[in-house]
């Protein structure tokens, strides 16, 4: 992956427990501002590469729901996603994590592989204009988020 964005936060908690936060995609609604809910697809039930689950999203009074799958897992190190519209990798999504002498240092990347004739749409229906500062944002206040969440 050759993100657009990368944002870090050093979290006081083990490797592990932040994998298994992370990993464990039906609680990405208590991170995420924009994802309010995911499930996984028929037929998966925990993370393992080639794993599908569904991301439910909201901005607004706009929603919508994406199908990602897992294409890269190491425990408690990686766990990277590609984001599906109608069959197209439209966004790649991951984290890395590094262990630090207080813990780790979380960092979550994204990149956007949107074609300009698409993002037109892609507005439409999120109502998103600047998906660059939004998804920027957005990752800042998840792993806000997951550190108060672990540090507790």
């Amino acid at each position: 992956m050759t993100p657009d964005l990368e944002v870090s936060r050093e979290i006081a908690a083990s490797p592990s427990a932040v994998f298994a936060a992370i990993t464990d995609i039906t609680r990405m609604g208590e991170w995420s501002p924009e994802t309010i809910r995911a499930e996984w697809n028929d037929g998966f039930d925990g993370p393992a590469v080639g794993a599908r689950f569904s991301g439910h999203n909201r901005n607004g009074d706009k929603e919508w729901t994406t199908e990602a799958e897992i294409v890269e897992l190491v425990a408690d190190e990686r766990f990277f996603f590609d984001c599906n519209f109608r069959g197209f990798v439209f966004a790649k999504w991951g984290y890395a994590i590094e262990p630090t002498e207080s813990g780790c240092r979380v960092t979550e990347y994204s990149q956007d592989l949107r074609p300009e004739e698409a993002r037109g749409m892609s507005t439409s229906m999120s109502g998103v204009a600047d998906r660059h500062a939004h998804n920027r944002a957005g990752m800042e206040a998840t792993l806000e988020r997951l550190a108060a969440a672990l540090e507790a």
